[in-house]
């Protein structure tokens, strides 16, 4: 069998403003498994974004937000990989192969595709579609064993781990002939978790936080200063009963739910925690609590953004360093690729 090191993956696409979900469900998890001995790599998948038609101008100030907003909540670019996907030629190349890999029934299943394609299919980009199949190209460049993944994409993992078993299966003679032992790919594990993985909408607790949301009001974004932070959180809407002083009490309550949820994330702390201090009582003194709670945390944070997207030259330079490290792990494997499946290829230049 062969040995995978332990290696997280995952990214962030580039489309729009950064909000209070994205940084709960993502990349405060990303800082916290930095401390962990596993090698991380984190991507802005800029591939993933055009998708959809994007506007080029924006696309490419929005790649840097996005890499400023990884680089203020405290990721290392030193300790950690932090690069654009397009820079990593692997990601294109293998994603291909995975094409002729993965079956169009797999595709077909998958529930994302449907939700963004909506009524009109036809129209859809051919990208669209095989986007879980880059995304599993994503993951299987670095062999990575672990991905921190919210809800909406387990399915895509699953499809991911999928596609690693069906390529160690169809070529396994060749994989133990290279000297892989019987298994080239890792069956990559998800992270699923924290206490406000799922953050909802500030207007409506029964959807989940977007960026596309008309109202700027049913999100916090990652660049609001105290101010607008403040009058989102005391806008927020609730509902007329007190705080319940057990979990179980949120039930059928998607507003109390969800702010209950993000005081926890905030806190790190659960939610048992946040209603034994707050339950019992009225909305007014909680919100009063979790807006000066989100004013601390996420203030500094917006502003440190803002002055690291104000130097797009050492935001590229993080970029262009992490491509160059990413690219190392990427390439070998994508070699090791094409020898399993026949290709004859040129030998990679090495410098000396």
């Amino acid at each position: 069998m062969a040995a995978f090191n332990d290696l997280v993956f995952s990214g962030v696409q580039p489309t729009g403003n950064l909000h209070l979900g994205n940084y709960l469900g993502a990349v405060k998890r990303f800082v916290e498994m930095q401390a962990r001995d596993a090698q991380c790599l984190y991507c802005v998948v800029d591939m993933h974004a055009i998708t959809l038609w994007q506007d080029p101008a924006e696309l490419k100030t929005q790649i840097r937000e996005v890499t400023a907003a990884f680089l203020a909540a405290g990721i290392d670019p030193k300790r950690s990989i932090v690069f654009n996907q397009s820079q990593v030629p692997a990601h294109a190349e293998l994603a291909w192969i995975f094409n002729c890999v993965a079956r169009l029934g797999w595709l077909n299943r998958m529930t994302q595709f449907k939700d963004k394609a909506g009524k009109d299919r036809e129209n859809a980009s051919i990208g669209l579609y095989a986007y879980p199949v880059l995304m599993a190209a994503d993951i299987l460049a670095y062999r990575a064993t672990h991905v921190p993944v919210g809800e909406d994409q387990k399915q895509h993992l699953e499809l991911t781990r999928d596609i690693a078993q069906k390529f160690n299966n169809d070529f396994s003679g060749s994989i133990a002939a290279h000297g892989h032992g019987d298994a080239f790919f890792p069956v990559t594990e998800p992270l699923i978790g924290g206490p406000a993985a799922r953050v909802m909408s500030l207007r409506d607790g029964t959807k989940k936080m977007s960026k596309s949301d008309p109202s700027d009001n049913s999100r916090i974004n990652l660049t609001d200063d105290a101010d607008a932070i403040a009058n989102k959180v005391r806008k927020a809407k609730t509902d007329p009963e007190p705080l319940p002083s057990e979990v179980a009490g949120l039930a059928g309550r998607p507003e109390a739910d969800n702010l209950v949820g993000i005081f926890a994330a905030l806190k790190d702390t659960t939610r048992e925690a946040v209603l034994a201090d707050y339950g019992g009582g009225q909305f007014s003194a909680f919100k009063g609590a979790l807006v000066e709670l989100a004013v601390e945390i996420l203030a500094p944070l917006g502003a440190e953004m803002k002055r690291l997207v104000a130097e797009p030259e050492h935001i590229d330079a993080v970029l262009f360093d992490g491509a160059e490290r990413a690219d190392a792990i990427a390439a070998p494997t994508l070699d090791a690729v094409k020898d399993i499946v026949g290709f004859v290829r040129r030998p990679r230049l090495r410098s000396v």
